[in-house]
């Protein structure tokens, strides 16, 4: 491992004053599970490493009916996946979280650091974009607020700027009636990253959908709202024709490659397959959402 000099800042002021101070040549580290790899494989040479562990009020995990879910930059990505309020209100991201790595990662890993790190096939992107989550982001000039959705600009790209720090994910509470759902396609089952993940969040106005949000992951450069797929189901009352047309949209937007993982016509299929299964089970969660 190449050398590099370590911080430890006791607040959010000084974590910032440090990144600004080592602009461009600082790293952040929360759970450091693809950090710290990196550095050992000689991937990412960061002369300063600037550890927030030490940074109080960052590990929340609450709900509360009005400003919904907050989950903080050190809060795991167990602590999310085992929270029984995420598994009631936000199944799509309890989803994405158990299919994140290993158990092992999964007690390190922050849900923060899966977002900025912005890997195309990140897990937990999908259900949070469909979730309509945003960022809270900490820097000199003070707080601002991101939707999820504008924060990815290109793979490992993101609006975050180089003295900027995530603090918060913020998920507004979930309306009656509403079903929300993640499916990953990959080569195994466990410990693999995504070839297609497909996360969806669908509200029911009795019979009708009043608002569903499709999005589509490891097929693009960032994560992929499939708005014609969504206008396809939205004021309608959901039947298969329905869902079949719904996915057809969704696997034209998609835009994927081919890598040692999948070839882009497998990955336009399995978009379209998961799609189907997604809005189906996230349907059924909102029939079923007292």
């Amino acid at each position: 491992m190449m050398r590099f000099e370590y911080f430890e800042p006791d607040t959010l002021d000084e974590a910032v004053t440090l990144l600004g101070q080592y602009a461009g040549k600082a790293s952040l580290m929360a759970g450091g599970t693809d950090l710290l790899v990196e550095i050992k494989e000689h991937l990412h040479r960061p002369d300063y490493v600037i550890n927030i562990k030490k940074i109080c009020d960052l590990d929340a995990l609450t709900y509360n009916n009005t400003d919904g879910l907050t989950i903080g930059s050190l809060t795991t990505v167990r602590a999310v996946e085992t929270s029984p309020v995420v598994l009631e209100k936000y199944a799509g991201l309890a989803q994405a979280a158990r299919h994140l790595g290993s158990i092992q990662v999964r007690n390190r890993a922050t849900v923060a650091g899966n977002i900025c790190r912005a890997s195309p096939s990140a897990d937990t992107l999908p259900p949070l974009i469909a979730d309509e989550a945003t960022l809270k982001l900490y820097g000199p000039g003070g707080e601002r607020v991101l939707p999820m959705e504008v924060f990815f600009t290109g793979p490992r790209q993101t609006q975050i700027t180089k003295d900027e720090i995530l603090t918060e994910i913020v998920i507004p509470p979930p309306p009656p009636h509403t079903g929300k759902a993640y499916i990953k396609h990959g080569r195994r089952k466990a410990m693999e990253l995504a070839t297609v993940g497909v996360g969806v969040s669908l509200t029911l106005d009795g019979d009708f959908c009043r608002e569903v949000r499709i999005v589509l992951g490891a097929v693009a450069p960032t994560p992929i709202r499939a708005w014609e797929a969504e206008a396809t189901l939205r004021g309608t009352v959901i039947d298969e024709a329905l869902i079949e047309a719904a996915a057809v949209k969704a696997m034209e937007v998609s835009r994927p490659i081919s890598d040692v993982r999948s070839s882009a016509v497998h990955r336009r299929k399995m978009v379209h397959v998961q799609t189907r299964r997604v809005i189906a089970l996230a349907l059924s969660r909102a029939r079923s959402d007292s």
